[in-house]
């Protein structure tokens, strides 16, 4: 009841001000489960997928979200819980990613829509970076359930990083074909395995989005884009310094 009551309002005020466009929505089951794999640019993500499909999408969110003391964060919680994110305790790369899969097995166990986004965290330039070979694909092989490729477009535009009010544009979703793992079931703790299959779904993804691929992690950019960051502000310091010192 919840999750339709916050579908109705939030789904449907985006729908709405964005007017999304959509293809392949043929491409997801009406019933049973199945495995969303998106790529991920801006935290509207979880919102404009879901207000696009007619049945519940599951994702996994921090526990933080969740635990925050006072009013506001009782709030936050109801919210979350509300369109349909599971609490997920981050503490610990291991621990994460053990809580992660554990939820998604029963999402779809549960004859759900599990969605994930397999990069691991935001896009930091609007580009498709590695996959993670952890939670998609032991998910999808302890399961035996499709894997459908997802492909935001251009959400990461409506609010950039700095941007108070969004910008009132239309961004995209094209869902591909499923794919069927279950040739692989029961392999999930194969490496190799769990690598090839990652790569086949962030190519399709790749395909469906058009974005550059760039073969790192996402976590990795963006340290090394903090890192670049870092050393042009020191290196303005030191300029400032030296400017100074010599009575420029």
């Amino acid at each position: 009841m919840i999750y339709g009551a916050m579908k109705f309002s939030i789904g449907g005020s985006l729908k709405l001000a964005f007017r999304p466009w959509v293809e392949g929505l043929e491409n997801v089951p009406a019933e049973g489960p199945a495995i969303l794999a998106s790529n991920h640019l801006s935290f509207s993500d979880s919102f404009f997928l879901p207000a696009v499909l007619d049945r519940k999408v599951t994702f996994i969110a921090k526990a933080e979200y969740f635990t925050t003391p006072g009013v506001k964060g009782r709030l936050t919680a109801a919210f979350f819980k509300g369109v349909g994110q599971l609490p997920v305790d981050r503490s610990g790369a291991r621990g994460a990613g053990e809580a992660a899969i554990k939820a998604g097995i029963e999402v779809i166990e549960g004859g759900g829509l599990f969605g994930i986004y397999p990069e691991g965290t935001r896009s930091p330039d609007g580009r498709l970076y590695r996959g993670k070979p952890g939670g998609l694909a032991r998910v999808a092989l302890a399961t035996g359930a499709p894997v459908i490729p997802v492909a935001m477009i251009d959400t990461e535009k409506i609010q950039p990083p700095g941007k108070v009010l969004p910008k009132l544009m239309r961004p995209g979703i094209k869902i591909g074909k499923p794919l069927d793992f279950s040739r692989y079931q029961g392999m999930d703790g194969d490496r190799f395995i769990l690598r090839s299959v990652t790569d086949e779904v962030m190519y399709e993804i790749m395909k469906l989005s058009g974005q550059e691929y760039v073969d790192i992690y996402a976590t990795a950019a963006k340290r090394q884009l903090a890192e670049a960051e870092k050393a042009a502000k020191e290196a303005v310091k030191a300029e400032i310094a030296a400017r100074e010192e010599s009575g420029a």
